[in-house]
This record gives structure tokens, C-alpha cells and sequence, in this order.
């Protein structure tokens, strides 16, 4: 006999008379609850991120005063025409250094969450490569009320588990050994969201 099969038979041996563990419920969390946009807003406030209420028409002139008159704004290929401001330039397989020297980049979002103040990327062409919204230091990101849900769970629901998800809550943040708060490490120090109407 090994010691392998010693130990083996001792773990066996003490956990032979185990309670049994009881299958553990799933439906405590139900999905298709309404999405109040006002607990988005409050949570993505919250994070100090920065909420404009504004139309579909009015997307391209909050983003140039966000950015600035001829701020370098990157945009991912399939981002509607209307939404961009002058001089943006989209980002075609554009080098790192290339993508850092962008004053912002405005994308679309895949889904947000009411709940955590969470919104969702999931690369899609309106969303782009995941690394243009991890260099630039302000990340603008157009949201539509129709696409925010209450809860994790109906995120869940509608994302596609076989694309690759950012999951962004507020502008990139971490903390030292002393609690000081440094923003700016793992991603754009400013957040902006666009909040339109239904569409």
C-alpha cells in the first residue's frame, strides 16, 4: 500500500459519516424584475462616474464638450455615424501607443445593471477591442434605457457567455496598503455615460 492510498483512506474514512449536503437553491434571485434608472444613475454616481441625460441627436456635441473642441476621440469601427464627432478616428488593429495617445474613446455598451451600477461591454463592433477602453484616460460610453436590466442575473440573460465581457463599474480605482484611493491604474481614470431614451 502507498502512502497515496493511505491518505486517501483516511480522508474517506473521516468523511464517511459527512452529513449530507443539501442541493442549494437557485431561485432566490428571480429574473425580469423592472430596471429603475434612477438606482443606474445613483450607482454610477456613486463610483464617480459622470451621467449625461441627453437624446439620440445630441450624442456627437456632448462628447466634443466632454472632450473638448478637436480632442482626438477613438472610436470602434461599427459606433453609428451620428454619435461621432468631428475628427474622431476609428480604431483599425491601431497600435497601443496609438490608442494611449487618444484624448477619449467613445463606445457603445452590450447591457448595464441597475443594481451594481454595471455596464457591460462585450466587443461587439459598436463596443471594439477591449484594449481601446483600457488605455485612453476618459472612456465615453452610450447607453440606452432599453438596454439597462435590475439585476446581474438578467445580464446574465442577454449576454452571450462565448464573447469576451468587460465588466466596468465606474472609472478604473484601487487602493493602496493605506486605503488611499489611486484611480487611473487598470484603465481610464474618467467615465462618462451618455444615457439615451429608448431606442
Amino acid at each position: 500500500m502507498s502512502s497515496r492510498d493511505v491518505i486517501l483512506g483516511r480522508v474517506r474514512a473521516a468523511l464517511r459519516d459527512a452529513p449530507v449536503v443539501a442541493e442549494v437553491p437557485r431561485d432566490y434571485r428571480p429574473g425580469g424584475l423592472v430596471a429603475d434608472l434612477e438606482v443606474l444613475i445613483d450607482r454610477l454616481v456613486d463610483y464617480k462616474a459622470r451621467v449625461h441625460r441627453v437624446g439620440e441627436d445630441e450624442v456627437a456635441a456632448t462628447v466634443s464638450a466632454i472632450v473638448g473642441e478637436g480632442g482626438a476621440v477613438l472610436v470602434p469601427p461599427g459606433l453609428p455615424e451620428p454619435w461621432r464627432p468631428a475628427g474622431a478616428f476609428p480604431d483599425e488593429n491601431l497600435a497601443p501607443d496609438r490608442i494611449a495617445g487618444a484624448d477619449a474613446v467613445l463606445t457603445a455598451a452590450a447591457v448595464a445593471v441597475a443594481e451594481t451600477g454595471t455596464i457591460v461591454l462585450d466587443a461587439s463592433p459598436d463596443q471594439g477591442r477591449r484594449i481601446i477602453t483600457l488605455l485612453p484616460d476618459v472612456h465615453i460610453c452610450v447607453l440606452r434605457a432599453d438596454q439597462v436590466v435590475a439585476t446581474v442575473p438578467d445580464a446574465i440573460a442577454r449576454l452571450d457567455p462565448a464573447r469576451p465581457l468587460t465588466w466596468i463599474s465606474g472609472p478604473s480605482a484601487t487602493s493602496d496598503i493605506e486605503l488611499n484611493r489611486v484611480e487611473g491604474v487598470h484603465g481610464p481614470r474618467n467615465l462618462h455615460v451618455i444615457l439615451l431614451p429608448p431606442g
